[in-house]
């Protein structure tokens, strides 16, 4: 058997291809299906099968550009009610690959049509050798039900969550554990960096799986969840729908600094995705700031509507991967690429703005006021003391409540999320901000060693 995993870090989404005898399956794909195709090739498979766990909500699936590049069948649970051409699977049902065994189950809870995958090795073993859990249980965490909150009831989803974990948990100890996700997730509250576990150690070291009623379960999984980003049910229904094709989606047209103004102008979102260093030297005034590097796509679909228009100011040989990320998650809605950059806006008269830096472990001191934009749990854990928590997600409808005459430096744990916050406040009015590069992290670093600046 041939088993690979596949890692889209800044979805921290995880896909496999399991092929033998010349076949192959590929299980949640990415967007990105190229990789799929290379590794079929290199390895002398041909893909015949597209599963999908569940409508994943933090993504946009390859599944149907998949299965036009290679005639692959897609399989899906029955209650995913698809609209594309798919196998609807039921809870049972089992597929060849080779003289590999894939076993559907049913796992609801995190959706109401999850399945995982049991994987038999040969199909005459017994006892299966790995698992493929989906968004159902993750290596230290399982699933959130609280993102379809809106279409349906949560203590329902957390009730179907604890017996589709009963169910797994029915497996052989040494079955290997393969998710969907890893850490940085926002399908999980506290998912663990390790990309696979056994059922064996999860049992032993999962805190969802504790023993506990089923009662105690779901008001467990329903607390102290994370922000839901706007996308996620945008993303759900394309995934439903069938999304576009590579072929369907042309990269968009180079714009002149004059008709990203009129863009701008009629709605449009300019999103600066430099580099944080050069947006806060200069950017056009106005511009939301998320860099492409680290978890761009999340971020900016937590940040912007699905139906948002936006123009980007990328660095050139940048531009196709801006546009790529923002497809992962089902954002298409790109107008171009301005042009001329900075010097582009400002020859045609646009205002100019920037971003003052200092390092976190010297900019927390007494006395100044100090934006936290972490998330409660990072909050909780520790803080600067007197700071004011505001966590990223929130910012743009929450601003308000900050005292728009005062200086604020923005922390986040390390300074990526504090410079987007920073590009929040300024578009929200707040012209006196600081960046506090570095984040808490490095405060906390400067605490313990005593080179903080008082």
């Amino acid at each position: 058997m041939h088993f690979r995993q596949f890692y889209v870090g800044c979805l921290a989404h995880a896909s496999y291809l399991i092929g033998d005898a010349g076949e192959a399956v590929v299980i949640d794909p990415s967007r990105d299906i190229e990789m799929y195709l290379e590794e079929a090739k290199a390895h002398g498979l041909r893909i015949t099968w597209v599963l999908e766990t569940h409508l994943h909500a933090d993504f946009v699936s390859g599944h149907r550009d998949l299965a036009e590049r290679t005639g692959a069948k897609i399989g899906i649970g029955a209650d995913a009610d698809a609209k594309f051409p798919h196998v609807p699977l039921k809870d049972g049902d089992e597929i060849a690959v080779g003289g590999v065994k894939l076993r559907a189950i049913a796992t609801p809870g995190h959706t109401p049509e999850s399945f995982s995958f049991l994987v038999f090795e040969h199909a005459s073993d017994a006892a299966p050798a790995a698992v493929l859990t989906g968004d159902t249980l993750f290596v230290g965490d399982v699933g959130r039900v609280d993102i379809l909150s809106s279409r349906l009831p949560v203590v329902d989803l957390a009730g179907l969550m604890y017996d589709s974990l009963q169910k797994l948990m029915k497996l052989p100890d040494e079955t290997k554990v393969y998710p969907a996700h890893g850490a940085g997730s926002l399908c999980g509250r506290s998912i663990s960096k390790d990309s696979w576990s056994t059922i064996g150690r999860e049992r032993m070291t999962n805190a969802a799986l504790r023993p506990m009623t089923r009662e105690a379960f779901i008001a467990d999984v329903t607390r102290d969840v994370p922000e839901t980003p706007v996308y996620y049910l945008h993303s759900r229904d394309l995934n439903r729908e069938g999304p576009k094709t590579t072929a369907e989606r042309p990269l968009p047209p180079h714009l002149s600094p004059a008709a990203t103004a009129e863009r701008i102008a009629a709605g449009a979102v300019l999103l600066d995705v430099r580099p944080t260093p050069a947006f806060a030297a200069a950017h056009p005034a106005g511009a939301l700031h998320v860099p492409l590097d680290g978890q761009y796509a999340s971020w900016v679909g937590t940040l912007i509507g699905p139906e948002q228009e936006i123009v980007l100011l990328a660095e050139p040989e940048r531009e196709e991967e801006a546009v790529v990320r923002l497809a992962r998650v089902g954002y298409e809605r790109i107008s171009g690429f301005m042009d001329r950059g900075v010097e582009g806006w400002h020859s045609i008269g646009g205002l100019v703005a920037s971003v003052p830096m200092e390092p976190a472990a010297e900019a927390l001191v007494p006395g100044r006021h100090v934006l936290d934009v972490r998330r409660k749990r990072e909050w909780d854990t520790f803080h600067f003391p007197g700071a004011t928590h505001i966590p990223l997600a929130e910012l743009a409808t929450r601003a308000i409540e900050l005292d728009p005459a005062a200086e604020w430096v923005v922390v986040c744990a390390s300074g990526f999320r504090s410079a987007i916050a920073s590009s929040v406040l300024r578009r929200a009015g707040l012209t006196n901000v600081i960046n506090g590069a570095g984040g808490m992290d490095a405060w906390r670093r400067a605490q313990v060693t005593g080179t903080v600046r008082s």
